[in-house]
């Protein structure tokens, strides 16, 4: 049988979805446009989830994920990830035969292989597992997405502990701190409903280290997400500073997860023009040219250089 019994998956693996909404997570928004958007996104991160859980098979699960909006996709993608890693960790397949979360990505999820990894590591948040990259069977480059998708699991429905870094000294060593803090910025954006003042209060209050990696996570959300106009986005960039390349950085990751996947938006072009400086296409380019090249890990692992040359292309320092 190719995924455990129905009544296993169904049972204490559901999420309802009310542990996603505003109101029981304790977030708030001034803006309800912007918390319906938010709110879309989360349902649609369920939407994959419960899929997969739903799903008998590969088959099954691919039929439902196409009947999904383009648009929210990837969203549901990263839901069925973070099912599919749970159901390895849990009800293992055979040796001798692939894990449910590598088929996923060789087969379906193959055109969003940055949502994969994000939904990995929500899994693997949401087991309390310690992570520990590099790690064999995710991608030697996103791979420390997985780490940036446990930041998100923390910043979302542990918000208060990741304030104070309790989450992240326990179970986060080495770079993959960075990684993780970007996925923190990313939760900032549904955590502060996407009020811009707020956002940077918050990361005002963290550990000035941090800073980077974490406006770094706010633009991808800004940018892949949304859920802001122009002059929202506007104030964003000018409340960032100094950190306006991270921004960048990070809304670039946006464009080309879309591009990679064919489910480009008007608002991950806004957020491109405004951050970025260019197009949504543009500065997916730019993430592709900024690939080129790379070394193998080091000191330095490859992915954190990509994260540098991208900035640089940006207006960042090397230094920064």
């Amino acid at each position: 049988m190719p995924f455990p019994p129905r009544w296993l998956r169904q049972g204490s693996l559901a999420i309802p979805r009310v542990e996603v909404r505003f109101e029981r997570r304790g977030f708030t928004s001034r803006d309800p446009r912007a918390q319906a958007r938010l709110e879309q996104v989360c349902d649609a991160v369920l939407d994959g989830y419960h899929a997969a859980l739903d799903a008998d098979d590969e088959v099954e699960l691919a039929a439902s994920l196409a009947r999904l909006d383009p648009e929210l996709r990837g969203f549901a993608c990263e839901g069925a990830a973070m099912a599919l890693t749970l159901l390895d960790r849990l009800v293992p397949r055979p040796p001798w035969r692939p894990g449910r979360w590598d088929a996923f990505l060789a087969g379906t999820g193959a055109d969003h292989p940055y949502m994969a990894h994000v939904g990995a590591g929500l899994a693997l948040a949401r087991l309390r597992r310690k992570l520990r990259l590099p790690r064999k069977g995710f991608d030697p480059l996103l791979g420390w997405l997985v780490a940036d998708g446990y930041g998100f699991h923390e910043g979302f429905f542990r918000a208060g502990e990741v304030a104070r870094d309790r989450a992240r000294s326990r179970r986060v060593e080495g770079y993959a701190r960075q990684a993780f803090d970007q996925g923190i910025g990313r939760s900032l954006w549904f955590s502060c409903g996407a009020d811009v003042d707020r956002i940077a209060r918050a990361i005002g209050a963290m550990s000035p280290e941090r800073a980077s990696d974490l406006w770094s996570g706010v633009g991808l959300a800004c940018a892949y997400a949304g859920g802001v106009e122009r002059s929202g986005i506007e104030s964003l960039r000018a409340l960032a500073d100094r950190f306006a390349p991270d921004l960048a950085q990070g809304a670039a990751f946006a464009a080309q997860a879309r591009a990679r996947a064919g489910n480009p938006t008007a608002s991950t072009d806004l957020a491109c023009q405004v951050l970025c400086g260019c197009s949504a296409s543009a500065a997916a380019a730019e993430t592709v040219r900024a690939q080129e090249g790379l070394p193998e890990d080091g000191l330095v692992p490859a992915f954190e250089v990509w994260r540098r040359r991208i900035r640089m292309r940006f207006g960042g320092s090397e230094a920064a």
